[in-house]
């Protein structure tokens, strides 16, 4: 009787498990994500990259800077039945103009689509100003930060330092910190205000654990051989952005996006 207790208990976890993937999929292939963004799924990897920062629909979850809301469309349906997304972004109450339009933005995305964002909550994550709204301490199960460090690094160390502080903060004991980055190779001197949008994984590993984190886990998911990380105008110059225009644009587009580090980080 009670190994077939087990074994029915067993069987249901797989079941929830496999009902979660599921409904990733489902928000992953969703018609109603836009069309651009998804194109980007080939270089981005959404299913594998959240599966392995430990993704759950009954989490609260918190996504620092989620400028036009790229994660968002993935995020928002799939937590908005049974988890918690909250979004930190720009302040709206900034002095700064730009960031004020941005977090405008943001807020009408969400507000054009209630049926998939409604339940999503707002948060702040300013980091030149080390202000940090992203909800009372200890209440997170996965904060995750895309492809931001890089910007945060040309406001000194004690204020990037402090961003990881918040997000340190925030999370659950057990919690989890979901980093992806541009890896500059580690050969190759890091440029101090990271003015190429590179930076070497260690000091990204050095930065989380200076607060108290601890390294759990490294995933080449979102590795990229052919990225050289020295081209003109930075990672910039590889798509989406294209900031060299037409100038090897072929060549650009054969490479891909960038080479980026993902980091999986947890609050003992």
């Amino acid at each position: 009787m009670k190994r077939r207790l087990l074994l029915l208990c067993s069987l249901l976890a797989l079941g929830a498990a496999q009902a979660e993937d599921v409904a990733l999929s489902a928000a992953i292939n969703s018609a109603a994500r836009t069309p651009a963004n998804a194109m980007r799924d080939a270089y981005r990897h959404p299913e594998d990259t959240l599966a392995f920062f430990g993704l759950k629909p009954t989490q609260t979850v918190v996504e620092l800077i989620p400028g036009g809301g790229w994660w968002t469309e993935i995020l928002g349906p799939y937590l908005r039945a049974s988890g918690k997304l909250v979004e930190a972004g720009n302040d709206p109450d900034s002095a700064n103009e730009g960031a004020r339009r941005g977090a405008a933005r943001f807020k009408a995305k969400l507000e054009a689509q209630p049926a998939l964002y409604d339940r999503v909550q707002l948060g702040v994550f300013d980091v030149d100003n080390s202000k940090f709204v992203l909800g009372a301490p200890g209440s997170a199960d996965l904060v995750l930060t895309f492809r931001n460090i890089h910007n945060w690094v040309p406001l000194g160390e004690d204020k990037t330092r402090a961003a990881f502080q918040a997000m340190f903060t925030v999370l659950k004991k057990g919690g989890v910190l979901g980093v992806e980055e541009h890896r500059l190779p580690a050969a190759r001197e890091q440029d101090p205000k990271a003015g190429t949008g590179y930076l070497h994984e260690a000091y990204v590993i050095r930065l989380a654990e200076s607060v108290g984190f601890k390294l759990a886990g490294r995933s080449e998911v979102n590795a990229n051989a052919k990225d050289t990380a020295d081209h003109p105008g930075g990672v910039w110059a590889l798509p989406p952005t294209f900031a060299n225009k037409d100038q090897d644009h072929d060549k650009y587009e054969a490479i891909g996006e960038s080479d980026r580090m993902t980091l999986k980080f947890v609050k003992p």
